[in-house]
């Protein structure tokens, strides 16, 4: 029996993302002057106000005024008229130094907090990464640069936008077609929706889904509420971390709950389900397995793993015990060692706040530099 599995994806000026821009771009302004910094930034917009907070411990000066205005413009909110722009919002600042009492397990080499964090990886396409997030993530990153090429496709293009893409798999979990695709996008008022719809599905789906995956069964939802004009932190609050999911993998895989975006790579929420996602990937790279998932769990404090848990959901070609003993072998996964593997001190992290932290080939935790010692072990 086939069936069927959905993910959604977010753009980079959706409330949410915005925040977790501003973020990144925070924790980036300071790693470029101080990489042994602490930082747990929070954002939160809402109609002509941004509010960044949290704890920050570090010698480098910032001017957060700045920062924000320059994400916002870039992400394209730069019109009055969209109730929320870079030049005439307003930005509060209410950041202050990290507890104490957790920089005293930090200093120590130690996890800054108890926690589980999730890895995947499959073979269902090249990225090594679930379908449907993956073309989730294509769609709104298409919307995007389409909005910001000066091409005069899709002039009437506001930044705000959502994507959510249905896959029909056999039963040997094999991707066979896209069965729906939805998307919202933010519009200028005076363009009509039959316009909008056309030019979507020619200039946006047709170009990111292969030709193989449609059919004429396919089904196209396109501002399926018929209009879509006011958006952005003007339509809905933004805040920090709330779109762990579309982050991640839509929901294929397991996630332990943390967010990523505006925490410092000392942080487990962080550089822990960067690790998973690394030797994940390098499992399935090495065929080992069809598909893997790795859950590695820290205590506040405590630098090694309380747990390394593999499943390879009966597709492994050992016993998945063996490949968790083969894990920690070969990896350092205490946060020191999975910072200096990936080289997470460097101001690399705003790029990560939207289209995903994972599948994407600019990342040090995508690489597969494990595969050849890996494959000593079958």
């Amino acid at each position: 029996m086939s069936y069927f599995f959905t993910s959604e994806s977010v753009s980079e000026g959706h409330p949410d993302k915005i925040c977790d821009a501003i973020s990144d771009g925070v924790l980036d302004a300071i790693y470029k002057e101080d990489t042994n910094a602490r930082v747990a930034c929070e954002t939160f917009v809402t109609t002509g106000l941004v509010l960044v907070g949290g704890e920050i411990t570090t010698d480098a000066y910032i001017e957060v005024q700045d920062i924000v205005r320059d994400i916002i413009r870039k992400i394209g909110y730069t019109k009055a008229e969209y109730k929320f722009d870079s030049e005439s919002c307003s930005v509060l600042n209410a950041i202050h130094s990290q507890s104490p009492d957790i920089a005293m397990g930090v200093d120590t080499g130690g996890a800054g907090d108890q926690g589980i964090m999730f890895g995947y990886a499959c073979n269902q396409t090249p990225e090594l990464m679930p379908m449907p997030i993956m073309y989730a993530h294509k769609l709104v990153k298409k919307l995007a640069q389409i909005r910001k090429g000066n091409n005069g496709l899709m002039p009437y293009l506001r930044p705000d936008s959502k994507s959510q893409v249905t896959i029909e798999y056999d039963d040997n979990n094999k991707p066979i077609r896209v069965d729906a695709v939805v998307i919202s996008t933010q519009h200028d008022g005076y363009v009509k929706q039959s316009t909008i719809k056309r030019d979507v599905i020619e200039h946006v789906i047709k170009k990111v889904i292969p030709e193989k995956y449609i059919d004429k069964k396919i089904k196209y939802f396109v501002n399926p509420t018929g209009r879509f004009e006011i958006g952005g932190p003007h339509g809905d609050t933004g805040l920090t971390g709330r779109k762990i999911i579309v982050d991640t993998y839509g929901g294929w895989a397991p996630h332990g709950g943390g967010a990523f975006s505006g925490k410092d790579p000392t942080k487990v929420d962080r550089c822990a389900t960067y690790a998973a996602r690394y030797i994940a990937k390098n499992i399935v790279a090495a065929k080992f397995a069809k598909e893997c998932i790795v859950q590695l769990a820290y205590a506040i404090g405590v630098a090694q793993p309380v747990s390394v848990f593999i499943d390879t959901k009966e597709t492994g070609v050992i016993p998945d015990t063996e490949i968790s003993k083969m894990i920690i072998k070969e990896v350092d996964l205490t946060p020191k060692g999975i910072i200096k593997r990936l080289k997470l001190r460097a101001p690399i992290y705003q790029a990560t706040a939207a289209y995903g932290h994972f599948g994407r080939k600019e990342f040090s935790w995508e690489q597969l530099d494990l595969v050849t010692t890996f494959k000593r072990y079958k």
